[in-house]
């Protein structure tokens, strides 16, 4: 019986480190795009040397990408600060 729960217990622990190791590959791809994107504009930048003004600017290509937002944890606040203790008592 203990030798069952074992194999199950190996056999979940592999499909979910699979799991993971799939999501994570598409984050760095997508992270992989977006640096190679940015090195492009920066080489175009440094070729050109000089500035843009506000209407020569590509706003569309600096947006969030939807699908990265499913991987940032969600940062719950803390609503215990206290002004009165803490930092500012002598």
């Amino acid at each position: 019986m203990k030798k069952i729960l074992i194999i199950l217990m190996l056999c979940g622990l592999s499909v979910r480190v699979c799991a993971n190791e799939n999501n994570s590959s598409g984050e760095n791809n997508r992270t992989k795009e977006a640096v190679r994107k940015a090195m492009e504009l920066e080489k175009k930048y440094a070729k050109e040397q000089r500035f843009y003004s506000g209407d020569e600017y590509d706003f569309k290509g600096a947006e969030v990408n939807k699908d990265s937002l499913k991987s940032v944890p969600v940062i719950k606040p803390d609503y215990d600060f206290d002004m009165d203790t803490g930092v500012y008592d002598d």
